[in-house]
Protein backbone atom coordinates (compact mmCIF):
# COMPACT_ATOMS: atom_id res chain seq x y z
CA UNK A 1 0.00 0.00 0.00
CA UNK A 2 1.15 3.22 -1.09
CA UNK A 3 -0.39 6.61 1.15
CA UNK A 4 0.79 9.91 -0.07
CA UNK A 5 0.12 13.40 -0.68
CA UNK A 6 -1.13 14.14 -4.55
CA UNK A 7 1.63 16.18 -5.50
CA UNK A 8 3.85 12.87 -5.05
CA UNK A 9 1.64 10.80 -7.19
CA UNK A 10 4.11 11.04 -9.84
CA UNK A 11 7.01 9.58 -7.57
CA UNK A 12 5.79 5.88 -8.07
CA UNK A 13 6.93 3.76 -11.08
CA UNK A 14 3.94 1.21 -9.93
CA UNK A 15 1.49 3.63 -10.89
CA UNK A 16 1.05 3.88 -14.43
CA UNK A 17 1.37 7.41 -16.57
CA UNK A 18 -1.85 7.12 -17.91
CA UNK A 19 -3.49 6.69 -14.23
CA UNK A 20 -1.14 9.56 -13.27
CA UNK A 21 -2.28 12.15 -15.88
CA UNK A 22 -5.80 11.43 -15.42
CA UNK A 23 -5.55 11.68 -11.93
CA UNK A 24 -3.77 14.99 -12.57
CA UNK A 25 -6.34 16.22 -13.97
CA UNK A 26 -9.39 15.42 -11.90
CA UNK A 27 -11.70 18.39 -10.35
CA UNK A 28 -14.41 17.99 -7.95
CA UNK A 29 -16.69 18.93 -10.74
CA UNK A 30 -16.16 15.62 -12.65
CA UNK A 31 -18.75 14.24 -13.54
CA UNK A 32 -19.94 11.07 -11.97
CA UNK A 33 -19.27 7.62 -14.05
CA UNK A 34 -17.05 5.66 -15.44
CA UNK A 35 -14.03 6.33 -17.55
CA UNK A 36 -12.17 4.60 -19.72
CA UNK A 37 -8.39 5.20 -19.59
CA UNK A 38 -6.84 2.70 -21.40
CA UNK A 39 -7.91 -0.96 -22.18
CA UNK A 40 -7.37 -2.19 -19.00
CA UNK A 41 -8.03 0.28 -16.55
CA UNK A 42 -10.60 2.55 -15.72
CA UNK A 43 -12.00 5.50 -12.70
CA UNK A 44 -15.07 5.28 -11.51
CA UNK A 45 -16.30 8.28 -10.16
CA UNK A 46 -19.14 8.64 -7.48
CA UNK A 47 -20.74 9.87 -4.89
CA UNK A 48 -22.43 8.33 -1.57
CA UNK A 49 -22.93 9.08 2.20
CA UNK A 50 -19.73 7.13 4.99
CA UNK A 51 -21.15 4.58 7.30
CA UNK A 52 -20.49 3.96 11.00
CA UNK A 53 -17.83 1.29 10.67
CA UNK A 54 -19.87 -1.48 11.62
CA UNK A 55 -21.74 -0.84 8.26
CA UNK A 56 -18.40 -1.61 6.05
CA UNK A 57 -16.84 -4.51 5.61
CA UNK A 58 -13.02 -5.24 4.15
CA UNK A 59 -12.29 -5.84 0.72
CA UNK A 60 -9.64 -7.56 -1.61
CA UNK A 61 -8.82 -7.44 -5.06
CA UNK A 62 -7.06 -9.96 -7.03
CA UNK A 63 -6.49 -8.50 -10.40
CA UNK A 64 -6.55 -4.84 -9.50
CA UNK A 65 -5.09 -2.23 -7.55
CA UNK A 66 -7.25 1.04 -6.71
CA UNK A 67 -6.25 4.66 -6.48
CA UNK A 68 -8.69 6.15 -4.05
CA UNK A 69 -9.21 10.10 -4.29
CA UNK A 70 -11.27 12.18 -2.24
CA UNK A 71 -12.97 15.16 -4.01
CA UNK A 72 -15.11 16.38 -1.55
CA UNK A 73 -15.48 15.53 2.00
CA UNK A 74 -13.67 13.32 4.31
CA UNK A 75 -13.60 9.59 4.85
CA UNK A 76 -11.43 7.05 7.25
CA UNK A 77 -10.52 4.06 5.10
CA UNK A 78 -8.56 1.13 7.65
CA UNK A 79 -6.49 -1.38 6.41
CA UNK A 80 -5.27 -4.77 7.55
CA UNK A 81 -3.61 -8.31 6.91
CA UNK A 82 -5.57 -10.24 4.95
CA UNK A 83 -4.55 -13.33 7.68
CA UNK A 84 -6.80 -11.18 10.14
CA UNK A 85 -9.74 -11.73 8.54
CA UNK A 86 -12.43 -14.38 7.92
CA UNK A 87 -14.13 -14.23 4.82
CA UNK A 88 -18.15 -13.03 4.50
CA UNK A 89 -18.71 -12.98 0.49
CA UNK A 90 -16.16 -15.38 -1.51
CA UNK A 91 -14.23 -13.28 -4.45
CA UNK A 92 -16.45 -12.93 -6.99
CA UNK A 93 -14.32 -13.03 -10.45
CA UNK A 94 -16.74 -11.06 -12.28
CA UNK A 95 -16.60 -8.06 -9.57
CA UNK A 96 -12.87 -8.98 -8.81
CA UNK A 97 -14.04 -8.51 -4.84
CA UNK A 98 -14.19 -10.41 -1.63
CA UNK A 99 -15.35 -9.05 1.84
CA UNK A 100 -15.01 -9.94 4.96
CA UNK A 101 -16.26 -9.79 8.53
CA UNK A 102 -15.60 -7.11 10.84
CA UNK A 103 -13.88 -9.32 12.89
CA UNK A 104 -10.41 -8.03 13.74
CA UNK A 105 -10.21 -5.19 16.56
CA UNK A 106 -6.50 -3.52 15.51
CA UNK A 107 -6.30 -2.23 11.90
CA UNK A 108 -4.50 0.88 10.90
CA UNK A 109 -5.96 3.81 8.87
CA UNK A 110 -5.48 6.49 6.83
CA UNK A 111 -7.87 9.74 6.76
CA UNK A 112 -8.52 10.83 3.00
CA UNK A 113 -9.05 14.32 2.54
CA UNK A 114 -9.05 15.49 -0.85
CA UNK A 115 -5.07 16.09 -0.31
CA UNK A 116 -3.69 12.64 -0.31
CA UNK A 117 -4.21 9.69 -2.05
CA UNK A 118 -4.25 5.74 -1.55
CA UNK A 119 -3.01 2.99 -3.59
CA UNK A 120 -3.40 -0.30 -2.66
CA UNK A 121 -2.28 -3.21 -4.16
CA UNK A 122 -4.20 -6.74 -5.05
CA UNK A 123 -4.36 -9.35 -1.87
CA UNK A 124 -4.75 -6.09 0.34
CA UNK A 125 -7.43 -5.96 2.55
CA UNK A 126 -9.08 -2.52 2.95
CA UNK A 127 -12.45 -0.97 4.10
CA UNK A 128 -13.49 2.09 2.95
CA UNK A 129 -16.36 4.83 3.04
CA UNK A 130 -16.41 5.14 6.66
CA UNK A 131 -17.04 8.14 8.81
CA UNK A 132 -15.72 9.94 11.71
CA UNK A 133 -18.48 11.57 14.15
CA UNK A 134 -21.13 12.00 11.12
CA UNK A 135 -21.85 10.41 7.77
CA UNK A 136 -21.04 13.31 5.04
CA UNK A 137 -21.55 12.75 1.97
CA UNK A 138 -18.43 12.77 -0.03
CA UNK A 139 -17.54 12.79 -3.79
CA UNK A 140 -14.49 9.97 -4.66
CA UNK A 141 -12.52 8.45 -7.44
CA UNK A 142 -11.15 5.07 -7.66
CA UNK A 143 -8.69 4.14 -10.32
CA UNK A 144 -8.66 0.46 -11.29
CA UNK A 145 -5.08 -0.44 -12.33
CA UNK A 146 -5.15 -3.84 -13.49
CA UNK A 147 -1.95 -6.03 -12.43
Amino acid sequence: MIIDKLENITNYPQIPTHAVEFVKKLTKDIDCKRYEISNTDYVNVETYTTKPHENCFFEVHKNYADIQILLSGIERLDYTEISNLKVKTPYDSSRDIAFYENTVKETCNVTLDGTNFVFIFPNEAHKPQMNFENSIEVKKAVVKVRM
